[in-house]
């Protein structure tokens, strides 16, 4: 085991180092600038379109456009908005939460891209289900030439999903309820086991529904409780604010049981888990915009883009705030433990609720990421690999929970990076088909207008 680890942290090395760094953020500001900034001065209008599209429409598709944004956040609202900001943090210091909103700014540019170029190379069998996402439009759109990106695309994507979608999820749920209320880990297995069974086995129309029930109220009632507090110290958010700033570009000293932290740690740490936490530019997001009913791939990815906003510039930024607020982050605490010891600081059971919200989070990001790599494994066998993935899926679950959680972590951090260097490739090659549709959309919706 020893020499896994040793050889998946030396790949993990590699490939999140500067040059990923680079293509992350180096992609999405190059499609924020050709798109003139329009995922930024769209986001009220996005949030109307989602409302419209809460009911979906006669257009081809398998579930509505609020469905298929409530699926993807149902994955990227997992872990890293809870677990993923506490170790940005306790290893980058403070400055790592200026970093993650970076990326997410960044990365709906990203994600409106991906979603665009979803709909439009999408397929269709001879069931009618959709399939879309960057293996499509990878063979569809760059040719039979770039076919083996899109191949490695899939690969990755199928084994990256019982990374970040389901062994790291269930391990921080067995985690969390054993520690806030005694539930022995095999209690917590068997219940995810079950759950998890009985939502994927009636495939992307079950999923969707029941995330489009569990997403909207899990998402408000965590942002209301963080909120609560952030107003309890309203006074102390300014300088919270300048401590994230001035450590963004100045590194942290060591204070506490905090070991201290660079600017390149500050960096590193916040844009790997802002991806981890958003997916913008992992490549994920897209398979489910893909089966939204919508003819119209840039009002889908004006939709799409929303993910980002809400899961990273909402929600990790409640979390942060609360653990700086706190001052937890100076223990020498990390993960679920960081979040758990601030929110119980701030307020009376504050324990029970990050363990609550962990296990709702983590139980739709497996539900949002079992979809996910289905698709892949579909890009490669077809429908004859629908079934015997959703049993190794479930299968993965109780290992999942009683697994080493560093290197579960690490082998998603390993996973995440080799998903998205196709995807990245992809979307820079097809940025000008992105940038004409959007051109040819806003100005026929000008012209009606």
């Amino acid at each position: 085991m020893e020499q896994i680890s040793a050889l998946v942290s030396a790949v993990n090395g590699v490939v999140w180092g500067p040059l990923m760094l680079v293509l992350i953020l180096g992609t999405g500001a190059y499609l924020m600038i050709g798109l003139r900034l329009m995922p930024l001065l769209n986001i009220g209008a996005a949030f109307r379109l989602l409302m419209q599209g809460r009911k979906g429409s006669g257009d081809s598709g398998e579930i509505s456009p609020f469905q298929a944004l409530m699926t993807s956040l149902s994955a990227t609202i997992g872990t890293g908005n809870i677990a993923g900001v506490a170790t940005a943090i306790a290893l980058g210091g403070p400055g790592a939460l200026f970093w993650m909103w970076c990326t997410a700014l960044v990365g709906m540019a990203t994600k409106y891209a991906e979603a665009v170029c979803a709909v439009h190379y999408r397929e269709k069998d001879a069931q009618g289900n959709f399939s879309g996402g960057p293996m499509y439009y990878i063979k569809n759109g760059l040719g039979p030439r770039w076919r083996w990106l899109g191949a490695c695309f899939a690969l990755f994507g199928a084994m990256a999903g019982f990374g970040i979608g389901n062994t790291v999820q269930a391990n921080s749920v067995a985690d969390a309820m054993q520690g806030a209320f005694g539930v022995p880990i095999w209690i917590s297995a068997v219940v995810m086991f079950v759950g998890v069974a009985s939502v994927i086995l009636g495939g992307v129309k079950r999923v969707a529904s029941v995330a489009g029930f569990l997403v909207p109220i899990m998402a408000v009632s965590y942002l209301a409780i963080g909120l609560v507090i952030l107003l309890m110290n309203l006074s102390s958010l300014p300088a919270i604010l300048a401590l994230v700033i001035d450590s963004a570009f100045n590194g942290t000293a060591a204070v506490g049981g905090f070991a201290g932290a660079g600017i390149a740690a500050a960096i590193r740490f916040g844009v790997a888990r802002g991806v981890f936490s958003n997916e913008a530019g992992l490549g994920s997001a897209p398979i489910a915009h893909a089966a939204a009913k919508t003819n119209n791939p840039v009002r889908q990815g004006m939709i799409a883009m929303l993910g980002t906003f809400i899961d990273t510039i909402l929600v990790c930024s409640v979390t942060g705030f609360v653990i700086l607020l706190s001052g937890a982050w100076q223990t020498g605490e990390s993960g679920a433990a960081l979040s758990t010891l601030a929110f119980e600081s701030q307020i009376p059971g504050g324990h029970y609720i990050v363990a609550l919200g962990l296990a709702t989070f983590a139980f739709t990001t497996m539900l949002g990421w079992s979809y996910y790599s289905e698709r892949c494994v579909v890009y490669f066998f077809g429908a004859r690999g629908v079934m015997p993935f959703r049993i190794a899926w479930v299968l993965a679950i109780p290992m999942g929970a009683i697994a080493n959680l560093g290197f579960i972590w690490l082998l998603a951090d390993t996973l995440n990076a080799l998903m998205a260097i196709p995807n990245l490739i992809a979307l820079i090659l097809l940025s000008p088909v992105v940038f004409q549709l959007t051109k040819s959309q806003l100005a026929a919706a000008k012209a009606k207008n």
